[in-house]
This record gives C-alpha cells, structure tokens and sequence, in this order.
C-alpha cells in the first residue's frame, strides 16, 4: 500500500508503485508515473509526463517536471525521464523537454543532485553523477557517466561534459569537455586528466597513463583537434589496452558541435 500522507494531493491519473512514499503537502499530477520504493518528501511537486523508476529519494521543496523556461514552448506534451536509485536534495527543479529537441529531458541512474540544483529542458544527464549544490544546466546540455560538477558551475545551453570529468566550483560551461578532463575557471580551463577518479573505478594504469598522453596531444602540441584525434589513433595502436578508453575521447571529439574548452 501507497504511503500517502492524508494532506498530499495526488491526481486521479497518476499512477504510484504501492510502496511509493509521499510526504505532507505534495502534489502529484495526472500523468505523472512513479516506481516502487521512491520517496517524495513534504512540499514536492511533480507534474507533466514525467515517469520515475525505482528507490528515488525526493527531498522537501523539489519542483519536478514543470514546463520548460522556453519562450518558444507552446505547451507540448513534452516529457520527464528519471531513472532508478537518484537522490534529489532541497528545491532541485527539473523541467520537460521540448518540441525543438527530443521532447525528453532525461535523468539517468544513481545520481546525486543537490539543493537549488537547475536541470533545464531536454538535458540528458547519464549515470552515477554528482551535481552540487546550485549548479545551474542550460537547456541541451548533456553530461556524461560519472562526471562531477562542484557547486554553482553554470553550464550555458548546448554544451556537452563528458564522461569521468571533474569540474571545480564555480566554473562557467561555454563550450565542449572532453571526457576524462579535471579543471576549474570561468571560463573553465582544463588542467589535466582525472587520474584519481579514474584510478577509484578500475581503469588500468595503463590506460590512465595513455590517457594522460591524449591529454597532451589535445592541449600542450599545438595541434588541431583533428590531428590530435589522428595521433590518438596512433596511440591506440601502440597501447592496446587503453583503446576503449582513448576511443571514447575521439569519439566526443569528433560530434562535439561547439569547439572544446582549451587551457
């Protein structure tokens, strides 16, 4: 049976696992869809065609899947995917997608979101991120597995972060980041490869060191993002232990859209 407080309002359409908790004074709209073991704390309020998976955590004041802060959103049924296992602190707020784009924003698994957070329209966050306190996402961005924001970053509109990067507090977001990348400023400035996060989730040290090699192509040879990515192909061949791990960089490299963020 649903854990309801008798004050929270929850629509006739909304559909709610049977041990689904929900707190003093939330509300829940119609087509909202909520997983089994998710806890909504006291003051949420979830709405839109928002669909959350399992064992999430909702604390008090979250708004989630209110209308996108987009002048050229026309009320569209756009969506709200959540997945599994997340944590969402004090007013996070985390908006649908648009018309222009996909139409989802999307959260993924095991990621910890932290008070005042921003998720805008159509981000798609992966898995197993962290996400400080007051950090602010543009619509479109797009963040990788285990990537880290520290506090109050401000990600502007379109930028994709990859994955394993670590990002220092306050930094401000204009253009692409390579996986793997740890650095701060505003605007950010790379300062070198994640070695000890990359270390803690078992990649090789082989890979790492090879990793730090793609890192001095992109950014200490004064060469072109194209041919770094060539010399990256070298580095492959040579070292075929780290392939996988050098692949995902060239292969972030080649869609990034909006030039990379350079030292």
């Amino acid at each position: 049976m649903s854990l309801i407080h008798p004050s929270a309002i929850v629509a006739a359409g909304a559909r709610i696992a049977d041990d689904v908790s929900i707190g003093p004074y939330s509300i829940i709209g119609e087509h909202v869809t909520i997983g089994a073991g998710t806890v909504v704390g006291p003051h949420c309020m979830i709405d839109g065609l928002t669909t959350i998976g399992a064992n999430n955590n909702f604390y008090r004041y979250c708004s989630i899947g209110g209308m996108p802060q987009d002048k050229k959103y026309g009320g569209e049924l756009t969506q709200l995917e959540i997945g599994d296992g997340n944590t969402v602190r004090e007013y996070v707020t985390i908006n649908t997608g648009t018309t222009q784009d996909v139409g989802v924003t999307r959260v993924k698994d095991d990621n910890w979101i932290m008070a005042y957070a921003h998720i805008a329209h159509d981000c798609q966050i992966g898995s197993h991120t962290v996400i400080a306190n007051g950090v602010q996402l543009g619509g479109h961005v797009h963040i990788g597995d285990w990537a880290i924001l520290g506090g109050l970053c401000a990600v502007h509109q379109f930028v994709h972060i990859g994955e394993h990067t670590m990002i220092g507090g306050t930094s401000t977001m204009r253009q692409d980041t390579p996986p793997y990348l740890i650095g701060a400023g505003d605007p950010f400035r790379p300062v070198g490869i994640n070695s000890e996060g990359l270390n803690r989730r078992g990649y090789s040290p082989e890979a790492i060191a090879a990793l730090k090699e793609a890192y001095k192509l992109l950014y200490r040879r004064n060469l072109k993002v194209e041919e770094a990515c060539e010399q990256m192909r070298a580095l492959q061949r040579e070292r075929p232990l780290a392939h996988d791990a050098l692949q995902v960089m060239i292969d972030f490299l080649a869609a990034s859209t909006r030039g990379i963020a350079r030292s």
